[in-house]
């Protein structure tokens, strides 16, 4: 496999070769999960995914080309009947969706493309009289591109869902221009707007801690939490174990019960194994996670309604 620096989108799965490992990270999940806890579950078990998923769009460098095309499989893998949506923004396997798991590796795949090819059929012959969209118009049926076949529903879909690759990575560019006492003050607004009662302890001597406070876990009982902030370039290098496994004694010092470690980038699999291999476990927040923690309080994000045109083709 060529280096991250020589690698390119063209050196990474397409999104038909993601399908299967969206169903298998669902399975894993217990039959349904959320967008991010698919993505996450498809990436920690990739191989390569650490490297590959630092592959950027040229035209949108704080995008991840693999994060876009595994959304694109989730997505797909709904539209061939694999996958259903009973709530929104969660995802579940149907009963094709167990029948495709239990198939030798080579025919599920095999009968992924062909009910993809399908699907790319119909929706050129429902819209004969208008262009593709451009990620249809340069791909073809025999070599399927990167984009599912009725790309504008998919938009649709991955916004409604908070999946949306555009805002979040204009976000995190923004997030990223701050300074790092700005970053920091921002982080623990956020945390605060989600219920935590956080007191700022950043500076020389914190011993690795940023905030330390509680976290509510119902009208009588609450849990000591400590904070860490890293405003890291979301396009560089992930943090790995030594930075969680560190920050775990720092909280632990603190006496808390919990720990929260906040970056703009994103975390190694063993990073993510040793976040709760010991004591105080650390919930990790990512760079796409932290986007959907600020969405859902609206600090300085707004999704506006789309209308989604092609949706109301089954009427006519």
């Amino acid at each position: 496999m060529a280096t991250t620096t020589e690698m390119g989108p063209e050196d990474l799965p397409r999104y038909t070769e993601l399908i299967l490992p969206v169903l298998t990270a669902v399975q894993t999940l217990g039959g349904s999960g959320k967008a991010r806890e698919v993505r996450e579950e498809v990436l920690a078990t990739l191989p390569g995914a650490d490297d590959m998923v630092a592959v950027m769009y040229p035209n949108k460098p704080s995008s991840s080309v693999l994060e876009d095309r595994v959304e694109w499989a989730r997505w797909t893998a709904k539209n061939i009947g694999a996958l259903d949506q009973p709530a929104r923004g969660v995802s579940s396997l149907t009963t094709f969706g167990h029948e495709l798991l239990r198939m030798p590796l080579s025919d599920a795949a095999a009968r992924v493309v062909e009910i993809d090819r399908e699907k790319r059929r119909e929706y050129r012959q429902r819209h004969a009289a208008t262009p593709d969209p451009p990620e249809i118009a340069n791909s073809s049926e025999e070599n399927a591109g990167d984009a599912p076949v009725d790309a504008e529903t998919a938009r649709f879909d991955t916004a409604d869902e908070v999946s949306d690759i555009s805002w979040r990575g204009t976000l995190l560019t923004r997030l990223h221009q701050l300074t790092p006492t700005g970053f920091e003050e921002f982080v623990l607004l956020m945390l605060r707007e989600h219920g935590l009662e956080l007191t700022r302890i950043g500076g020389s001597g914190d011993e690795g801690i940023d905030g330390i406070g509680r976290a509510p876990i119902s009208a009588v009982l609450s849990s000591r939490v400590a904070v860490q902030v890293k405003r890291y370039n979301p396009e560089g290098k992930p943090i790995g174990r030594e930075t969680v496994a560190l920050f775990q004694r720092d909280a632990q010092t603190k006496g808390a019960e919990r720990a929260i470690l906040v970056t703009l980038g994103r975390f190694t699999e063993p990073a993510r194994k040793a976040a709760i291999s010991a004591t105080p476990t650390v919930d990790l927040i990512d760079g796409n996670r932290l986007a959907e923690l600020v969405l859902d309080k609206q600090l300085g994000v707004q999704l506006a309604p789309v209308v989604n045109e092609s949706w109301f083709d089954r009427f006519t």
